[in-house]
């Protein structure tokens, strides 16, 4: 049974808030080369797509409460970083914070939805199977083109990240039809969102 509306707004801010404190706790004290999970996007899309499978259906629903998950993970992540490292707390309501909360909402409609659609059948369970394998493909493509420019221990970094990947397809898709699908569709998601991050970044 998909959880109550309640249940949803109960559980949907403190997990925010668990996500961004405990990233940076991730960052801060565990040794490399799994501290880069805790500085990766696709750890953060993955948890938005984990949410939208938790609540099952309503795509709007998902979309909402996953924007929300990832909107209050920044500025615990940036109090987290004030409290266990005496960083500046006006970070909080800087310009960069409220940019990485709009990438959040991006990524939690996308992602939120990824997760009702990964629980349907046909061609959205597919996709919705296959986006958050993509972010760690994507993300193994940047580890790949760091380490040609000297970037240390890159090549861990991105085995790391596809073998997440593979460990997500095989435990979201449901069938081996839908894992082969899936995984065929992760690489063209992945090729675009590096791209985009490609552009983004450049901007």
């Amino acid at each position: 049974m998909p959880p109550s509306r309640r249940a949803v707004a109960l559980v949907v801010p403190v997990a925010g808030f668990l996500l961004g404190f405990l990233d940076f706790v991730w960052i801060k004290w565990v040794p490399f080369p799994f501290a880069e999970l805790g500085n990766s996007t696709a750890t953060w899309a993955v948890a938005a797509f984990a949410l939208g499978w938790w609540i099952r259906s309503g795509a709007v629903r998902a979309a909402v409460a996953a924007s929300v998950l990832l909107i209050v993970a920044v500025p615990s992540y940036y109090l987290a970083a004030t409290l266990l490292q005496g960083d500046d707390l006006a970070v909080i309501w800087a310009l960069t914070s409220f940019v990485w909360m709009a990438f959040g909402v991006v990524a939690g409609v996308v992602f939120g939805v990824a997760g009702i659609w990964a629980r349907t059948e046909g061609w959205r369970r597919v996709v919705g199977t296959a986006l958050p394998v993509a972010v760690f493909v994507e993300e193994a493509l940047r580890f790949a083109l760091k380490s040609r420019s000297g970037y240390p221990g890159a090549w861990w970094n991105l085995a790391i990240d596809l073998g997440l990947a593979a460990l997500l397809v095989v435990l979201i898709g449901r069938s081996a039809r839908v894992r082969l699908l899936a995984a065929a569709v992760a690489l063209p998601l992945a090729a675009a969102g590096a791209l985009t991050f490609a552009a983004v970044a450049g901007s």
